[in-house]
């Protein structure tokens, strides 16, 4: 059954007319009226619905059973990350999403090529949420993971509590940080992961991550690149 995002609410017996985006989505696969859907809006679980009619630019469904079940991954992980540049964030969202990832800050460091401010940001913020949503149609998920606009790395961390009852982590190169698979023992059911963009964080940076509770990790003897690090976590908790 074809799955498509809606941001909207859902519940069954429900008759109403889709998003626009979402519409267009529907058309671009030239279902017809009585071809049977599921739906989600990223809040938790889905919904199977009925094609009622097919405008030109339109698409009224009728909503009907409700699964409630996320496909969710046992750890909530946001990871916070120094954006790589061109193509390989946008690559880094899906896949990202794909394994479960809970939330995503897009970081602005010392090494990071990709500025972004004001109203380009967000307009990045919101392509980068739209990957997210195609990303869990395609896999399956029912929970959208949140897309922040990019921060500096200073304010996000000063942002942050002083203390947090789940493990945060920094990705790290220098030898003194200890092995990932010894950071703790049984998989954590929250984890904060921090990485760094091509060229990593500097020493300043990774201080002040420390000042704020992050232990030192490295994931092994390979320099893996800004888009590969965060990935080969999620890959691990999965």
């Amino acid at each position: 059954m074809p799955r498509f995002h809606a941001a909207c609410a859902l519940h069954p017996g429900l008759s109403l007319q889709l998003p626009d985006d979402t519409a267009r989505h529907v058309q671009v696969l030239r279902l017809q009226p009585g071809d049977e859907i599921s739906l989600f809006n990223g809040l938790g679980g889905s919904h199977a619905a009925r094609i009622l009619r097919m405008g030109k630019h339109t698409v009224d469904v009728e909503v009907l059973a409700h699964d409630p079940s996320d496909n969710a991954s046992a750890c909530q992980t946001h990871v916070a990350l120094g954006m790589p540049a061109n193509e390989r964030m946008d690559w880094l969202v899906e896949k990202a999403t794909e394994l479960g990832v809970s939330r995503i800050t897009p970081l602005m460091t010392q090494h990071t090529v990709l500025r972004l401010s004001g109203e380009r940001a967000l307009k990045r913020q919101g392509h980068w949420q739209g990957i997210a949503q195609a990303a869990c149609a395609q896999s399956g998920r029912n929970r959208v993971p949140v897309i922040d606009a990019p921060v500096g790395l200073r304010d996000w961390l000063q942002a942050l509590p002083a203390t947090s009852d789940s493990p945060r982590c920094l990705l790290s190169f220098q030898a003194s940080s200890l092995p990932w698979q010894s950071a703790w023992g049984e998989t954590p059911s929250a984890l904060t992961v921090l990485s760094g963009p091509e060229g990593g964080l500097s020493l300043e940076e990774e201080a002040w991550a420390q000042a704020k509770g992050f232990q030192a990790v490295r994931l092994g003897e390979q320099v893996l690149r800004a888009e590969t690090a965060p990935l080969a976590v999620l890959a691990q908790l999965l």
